[in-house]
């Protein structure tokens, strides 16, 4: 075994913080030695001779802390191969709890948090666009946050062995500062992650009222539920999926999610297409009464291009969740799978979007194109056409919802963690997910109308996407100034945080202008 790796090891051993007083007993080792090959040393025993002269500081190390630098000693699988933690409790929170992910479950995550029923929406943006711009801004608005999330899987450990960046937050911190962190990108964040939970119950219990209907038919003398009632079922279903521990435990639930978004896409605008174009199509852009309100409707069309992209939240996360070594740095297989599901996606969202406006056009509903189905087919399509369609959507909000409040559910344990130094009970970890679901289902009853703020909300949430991770390359890898690099940096971040701007203000006043149905409490009168 070499000196350098001897070092690395020791150094990992030894950057535990001090022993806590008064000390809490340590939770079982969950140490699992690798079997030595037949005729040969293990190479964890290869590591004997470092690790036999810390006996004694490890032992007296009888503290929580002490089992988070054990865990990360575990993960030894040849010599110098050890993930570090920033902070060693970070080995009692659901993003980095597990280190054994790899390329497939990055594909199945990114594929379930970047393609849902944002999609459907796409074809009211081109309604407002027309068929030229809107292409092209779809084909812009991939690329660049294609662009983005390159730059974000590098910045997830910008240096070889040293800090990685498994939370959004904690890159944001670095570059901005505590402060203007929370200003610039808490309240993105905590939408992308909440308040998209709230979306996902509105549609998926919605839905869930739907499939009812579709398979009781109309002389069904059974009493449907109220929409409330199945947002409740809604909840309680991804409250109780929600207690798989951690984020890799989710992989096989994120594979079930993206098939399910990849099968109700395809359905949707293959069904749309083959039915042909609906009567009196135009694909002219919806003419306005004024300038103003075709520069509204312009910017409402951008807003929705941009609400489709999301998902860079939680691609360090998602990163957070591979070992990383010198030798096989995470960002490999995180990059690999990173391309095949943007593959996929692309092939999901510009079939839907340009063939559910080439059969709707202009009349697409403001709901999208799964509104459009209902609404122009739901005779001459078959029920089980439309069920399995709506189920399909149904599995992919439930798993959808298990990916994105997996931030809030390793925030909210990270502050009792590092509190008491301790891992979370499974009582209270429970506790919190279900206090999580109960909130979010009170705001998708209070405010049932968020759907209509999709322009918005694209705009609030555009520069995770598009704007903060070119500054944080800057920040980070400080090129030399004058560079394509920097020069293009700086560009796509500046340009990103005018196109918010403009997004945000240009859909408030549209807001004013045009007026919202606020309709607090009511959600069976937004359906």
């Amino acid at each position: 075994m070499s000196s350098s790796s001897k070092q690395d090891a020791i150094s990992e051993v030894q950057s535990a913080p001090p022993t806590p007083r008064p000390p809490v007993s340590t939770p079982p080792s969950q140490i699992q030695s690798p079997r030595a090959p037949s005729g040969g040393r293990s190479p964890l025993h290869a590591m004997a001779s470092p690790l036999r002269a810390m006996a004694s500081p490890l032992r007296a190390m009888a503290t929580p802390l002490a089992s988070p630098v054990r865990k990360a000693v575990a993960g030894v699988k040849a010599v110098g191969n050890i993930t570090r933690l920033a902070d060693p409790r970070d080995a009692w929170l659901p993003i980095t709890e597990s280190r054994s992910g790899n390329a497939y479950y990055a594909a199945f995550h990114n594929l379930s948090s970047g393609i849902g029923f944002q999609a459907l929406v796409l074809p009211t943006a081109f309604a407002s666009l027309g068929w030229t711009w809107a292409i092209i801004c779809l084909t812009l608005a991939f690329g660049w946050q294609l662009y983005t999330l390159w730059l974000l899987v590098r910045l997830h450990e910008p240096v070889a062995g040293a800090t990685r960046y498994s939370r959004y937050m904690h890159l944001a911190n670095t570059v901005f500062g505590d402060k203007w962190a929370k200003i610039l990108a808490l309240l993105p964040v905590l939408y992308l992650s909440a308040g998209i939970c709230t979306a996902l119950i509105i549609v998926g219990g919605g839905s869930m009222k739907s499939l009812f209907s579709i398979a009781c038919g109309e002389s069904c003398l059974v009493r449907n539920l109220t929409t409330v009632e199945w947002y409740l079922v809604f909840v309680c279903a991804a409250v109780l999926l929600s207690q798989l521990p951690n984020l890799n435990s989710i992989a096989g639930v994120s594979l079930v999610g993206a098939t399910a978004a990849v099968a109700y896409c395809t359905m949707i605008w293959t069904v749309s297409v083959a039915k042909g174009r609906v009567a009196g199509v135009s694909y002219d852009p919806v003419k306005a009464h004024n300038d103003v309100d075709a520069a509204l409707g312009i910017l409402n069309g951008l807003g929705i291009i941009a609400f489709a992209f999301r998902g860079h939240n939680i691609v360090l996360e998602i990163q957070g969740t591979m070992p990383s070594t010198l030798k096989h740095p995470s960002h490999v297989p995180m990059w690999k799978g990173v391309k095949v599901a943007y593959a996929i996606i692309a092939l999901c969202l510009y079939p839907i979007a340009i063939g559910g406006f080439w059969a709707y056009g202009n009349q697409i509903p403001s709901g999208g194109i799964l509104s459009a189905l209902y609404k122009f087919h739901s005779r001459d399509v078959s029920r089980l056409v439309l069920g399995t369609t709506t189920l399909l959507v149904i599995i992919n909000c439930l798993t959808t919802f298990q990916i994105y409040a997996m931030p809030v559910y390793d925030n909210m344990e990270a502050g009792y963690v590092h509190k008491k130094n301790r891992p979370c009970p499974w009582w209270m970890r429970s506790g919190f997910r279900a206090l999580f679901g109960a909130t979010n289902f009170l705001i998708a009853v209070a405010l049932p109308f968020l759907s209509q703020l999709a322009g918005l909300l694209g705009g609030i949430s555009l520069p995770v996407t598009l704007a903060y991770p070119c500054f944080m390359w800057v920040a980070i890898k400080k090129p030399r100034k004058g560079t394509a690099t920097w020069n293009v940096n700086w560009a796509l971040g500046i340009l990103g945080m005018g196109i918010s701007v403009v997004l945000i203000v240009g859909n408030l006043w549209g807001l004013v202008e045009t007026g919202l149905r606020l309709k607090f409490f009511k959600p069976d009168d937004m359906q």
